[in-house]
């Protein structure tokens, strides 16, 4: 992705709670610290940022959501990408992410 920064962590999927039950992988602290500092002015409403994401041969647009909660960037992973990568809660997935 052309005049991105790229980042790769792998991480474990994971279900919320809530009746809807989005599933998110969790972006690790430090990586979220260092995105925060340097790009928080890509911000939109609610601490969302644009983003490209690659996760196998799946690539997509999404953004990822700041949870001040748990002090770290959430990035949602849709029913239709996680067929088309064969993942599912619980599994770890290799993380190619473009801000």
């Amino acid at each position: 992705m052309k005049g991105k920064i790229l980042y790769e962590f792998s991480g474990e999927i994971w279900k919320h709670p809530s009746p809807a039950g989005w599933h998110f992988i969790s972006l690790p602290e430090h990586l979220s610290k260092e995105i925060r500092e340097n790009s928080r002015w890509q911000e939109e409403g609610w601490g969302r940022m644009k983003a490209e994401v690659e996760i196998g041969e799946v690539l997509w647009e999404t953004a990822i959501w700041f949870d001040s909660k748990l002090g770290t960037y959430l990035l949602p992973i849709k029913a239709k990408v996680r067929e088309k990568a064969k993942i599912q809660k619980g599994d770890r997935a290799l993380v190619k992410l473009w801000i």
